[in-house]
C-alpha cells in the first residue's frame, strides 16, 4: 500500500489443541498480510478459527508452525518475556467485556499501561488526559466505571489500548455488549482513529459493523476462504 513492511506478516500458520486425545485442528494454515493503515474485520462462524488467529497476533498464544512477524519481528522464537515485551508495546487490545478495573476511575485506567511501562506520573497523566479527549469523555475522566454506559467504559478502553502508541490495535467483538446505538458510535470512532493512521484489526460477527471496515477476511474451519477489499 505505502511500500513500508506490513504491520502483520501470517505465513502457513496452523495452531493445533489437544483436549485430551482429542486433536483441534483450530488453524490449518492460515497466511495473511496487514499492512500499515489498514482496518481490517474478520469474520467467520463459531469455532471457525477467529479468536485462536487474534491471539495469536496479540501474541497472546503461539503458533504450532508457520511464522508470525509483528511489526517486522518475528514472534516464533521468542521467550515469554520478549512476547510480552512485544505485546504491551506494539498491540493495544480493545475487547468486548471492556476489562476495566472498578476500582479505578477513567483516567486511571488508561494510565495503567503506561505504569507497568515505568512512565511517571505527570507524562501518564498528560497522555491519558490527551486520550480521553481524543475518544471524547473529557467530562468523564474521574468517573469510575460503575458511573459510566458500556459505550463510554469502551471509549476509555479504546484509549488504554492507544495510550502506548501501539503499532496494531486488535479488537475482539467490540461492540458486542453495547446497544445499537452505541455500537455505532465506536465503530464510528475506529473509523477517525484509522483515518488517523491507526492500523485495526477487528473480529466481529455483524456484517452492519465489518462494513465500516476496509477490508474483509472471512475464516472457515481454520482457513482463510475469503479476503475483500471493500473501500
Amino acid at each position: 500500500m505505502n511500500g513500508s513492511s506490513p504491520v502483520v506478516r501470517i505465513a502457513d500458520v496452523k495452531r493445533v489443541y489437544h483436549l485430551g486425545k482429542v486433536e483441534v485442528n483450530a488453524l490449518q494454515g492460515v497466511n495473511l498480510i496487514v499492512e500499515k493503515g489498514e482496518f481490517v474485520s474478520i469474520m467467520g462462524p463459531s469455532g471457525c478459527g477467529k479468536s485462536t488467529l487474534m491471539h495469536l497476533i496479540g501474541c497472546l498464544d503461539r503458533p504450532s508452525s508457520g511464522h508470525i512477524s509483528i511489526d517486522e519481528v518475528d514472534i516464533d522464537e521468542l521467550d515469554d518475556n520478549q512476547l510480552a515485551g512485544i505485546r504491551n508495546r506494539k498491540v493495544g487490545f480493545v475487547f468486548q467485556t471492556f476489562n476495566l478495573l472498578p476500582k479505578l476511575n477513567a483516567i486511571e485506567n488508561v494510565e495503567l499501561p503506561l505504569i507497568y511501562a515505568g512512565i511517571d506520573f505527570d507524562r501518564r497523566r498528560a497522555k491519558a488526559t490527551e486520550l480521553l479527549k481524543v475518544v471524547g469523555l473529557e467530562d468523564r475522566m474521574f468517573h469510575k466505571p460503575s458511573e459510566l454506559s458500556g459505550g463510554q467504559s469502551q471509549r476509555v478502553a479504546i484509549a488504554r489500548a492507544l495510550v502506548n502508541d501501539p503499532s496494531l490495535v486488535l479488537a475482539d467483538e467490540p461492540t458486542g455488549n453495547l446497544d445499537s446505538k452505541s455500537g455505532e458510535e465506536i465503530i464510528h470512532l475506529f473509523e477517525e482513529l484509522n483515518a488517523r493512521g491507526i492500523t485495526l484489526i477487528m473480529v466481529t460477527h455483524d456484517k452492519d459493523i465489518a462494513g465500516h471496515s476496509k477490508r474483509i477476511v472471512k475464516l472457515k474451519d481454520g482457513l482463510v476462504v475469503s479476503d475483500d477489499r471493500i473501500k
